[in-house]
């Protein structure tokens, strides 16, 4: 299911690179212009990280029978809910409030603002399908455990799916983002 969706995997273009040389990721904590909120954006991103890897393995547990179906149906609802709202909310944040702002204050961030945003467009597709499939485990679960099981083999591609997906596109979101928070101290 991973070639169903459109994960970039190859690395961040050149054109995204412009100030990454010159603000490098090992040296942000330590720069004067790396504020709170920007400490904050980037432990969203981390949670997100987080807990795509936790749907992922909860449901390679529970299709290894490592995990009860009742715990996983718990967790996914949990874990699974909570990481599609708040990857919404976040997305929606960046593209109305956050990439605005950058934009206005470097324009060669607008290089980049169009992949971000189409990684957005593609990023909604997996969540859709990873709410429909998740869903229908949880509704099954109560009804026919057996049919239940069956469909979690159906929320590991897109768990899969979200947690490449992820990977790439915070890494260059944050790689282009920062350096230029960092180069025109903003958001302080």
């Amino acid at each position: 299911m991973l070639d169903t969706y459109k994960i970039r995997e190859s690395d961040m273009p050149e054109e995204m690179r412009f100030l990454l040389d010159k603000y490098p990721r090992d040296k942000w904590d330590a720069h004067p212009g790396f504020h709170e909120k920007t400490r904050h954006w980037l432990g969203a991103h981390q949670m997100f990280r987080r807990v795509s890897e936790r749907v992922r393995l909860d449901t390679e547990a529970v299709l290894n029978k490592e995990l009860a179906l009742g715990d996983y149906v718990g967790r996914l609802s949990y874990f699974g809910g909570n990481l599609v709202a708040n990857l919404h909310g976040h997305h929606g944040w960046e593209d109305h409030s956050y990439f605005p702002e950058l934009s206005a204050a470097d324009p060669r961030f607008d290089e980049g603002l169009d992949l971000l945003e189409q990684d957005h467009a593609d990023l909604d597709k997996v969540l859709d399908d990873i709410t429909r499939e998740a869903n229908r485990v949880i509704k099954l679960a109560t009804l026919d455990e057996a049919q239940s099981l069956e469909e979690a083999n159906e929320v590991l591609p897109a768990a899969e799916a979200i947690e490449a997906f992820l990977n790439r596109h915070l890494s260059d979101e944050e790689e282009l983002a920062v350096p230029i928070i960092l180069h025109h101290r903003l958001r302080g």
